[in-house]
């Protein structure tokens, strides 16, 4: 994994993301409230996973539905609660619409510990042209991306914004 662009590049990238049909909705799931609310109650709701399923993948949201809100509610709360990294990666899938993807996002807005979004565009940004969703990809994607936020002094959504726009207006 190495990025395409200049790590001192992240802020711009980062400040040039723009996608105005998900605006309103990325601005309601990294609202401070709402994040502080789930971080102290340690789960999520159906509704707020269904704001997260139709954040990252629209084609996914109706699936939601079908999880009963006891499941959403233990599950999200065991994987928010949990240190272990197989099962932050895996668990959240059980829930019907919930794919690696979406449960990245999951963990990237809710989980007390710093995230990565997996998406395509952030797989290229890094010179990930192939790839699987292996546990051992995804250990290896989440320590890449966290020194790099690291390194660079800034956090986990500033870097996503940034290998995410990069790639949309270069790939």
């Amino acid at each position: 994994m190495k990025l395409r662009f200049s790590e001192s590049e992240i802020p711009y990238w980062a400040k040039r993301y723009s996608d105005p049909d998900e605006e309103e909705l990325e601005n309601e799931l990294t609202d401070k409230d709402l994040v502080n609310k789930v971080q102290q109650q340690q789960y999520l709701t159906r509704g707020i996973l269904r704001k997260v399923a139709r954040w990252k993948s629209t084609r996914r949201v109706g699936l939601i539905d079908h999880n009963s809100e006891n499941d959403v509610r233990e599950i999200t709360g065991y994987v928010l609660k949990s240190q272990s990294e197989r099962v932050t990666w895996g668990v959240l899938t059980c829930l019907d619409g919930v794919g690696l993807p979406t449960a990245s996002a999951v963990l990237h807005f809710f989980h007390k510990e710093p995230y990565p979004i997996l998406d395509y565009r952030a797989m290229w940004s890094i010179q990930v042209d192939k790839y699987n969703y292996s546990f051992s990809f995804w250990e290896e994607y989440v320590d890449y991306c966290r020194d790099l936020s690291k390194s660079n002094n800034i956090d986990m959504r500033t870097l996503d914004r940034a290998l995410w726009q990069y790639s949309r207006e270069n790939q």
